[in-house]
């Protein structure tokens, strides 16, 4: 990796925009060593952000100044460094590995962390509505052994629908 290599992550992708499209847009202001957008394993469509890597600092200082709020299918794009500066001097500081592999990483977790977040949510949802079924067929069930509705029972089913 040379030592001048610059990555930025970019935020705001249009759905059609794609490696291609990316490294059309970004070329202008330099050399491009690379473009990733990484896809969604269930759709198989990028997650509105992507990266690129230049080859040299000062292009990727253009491309930043000239691409962040520029627009690019309808979508505003918000460009910036790959890692945030309070994680730069992190444990492993930029030497230990390439800044695209700590990108990546970076935006991964915080990828990740969401998706838990909204998993967990849907799991809660379901709990709840799982209980409340049961809650349901315990009602029914015990209206169904005696000839005289129980009240408690009745009460709870009412008030869970």
């Amino acid at each position: 990796e040379p030592a001048g290599a610059e990555e930025h992550p970019l935020r705001g992708l249009a759905e059609e925009v794609d490696e291609k499209i990316l490294h059309a847009a970004f070329v202008p202001f330099g050399e491009v060593k690379d473009v990733k957008t990484p896809l969604d394993q269930a759709t198989q469509k990028h997650r509105s952000f992507g990266f690129v890597t230049f080859l040299e600092r000062e292009d990727a200082a253009a491309a930043m100044d000239n691409m962040d709020g520029a627009e690019l299918f309808g979508r505003v794009l918000t460009v910036n460094y790959a890692f945030p500066e309070k994680i730069k001097g992190g444990e492993q500081g930029w030497a230990a590995q390439p800044v695209w592999a700590d990108a990546d990483t970076w935006f991964e977790r915080q990828q990740q962390e969401e998706e838990m977040k909204r998993l967990q949510t849907e799991q809660n949802a379901a709990m709840k509505e799982a209980e409340r079924l049961h809650r349901e067929k315990v009602a029914a069930e015990k209206n169904g052994e005696t000839d005289e509705a129980d009240p408690m029972a009745v009460a709870e089913a009412q008030a869970v629908n």
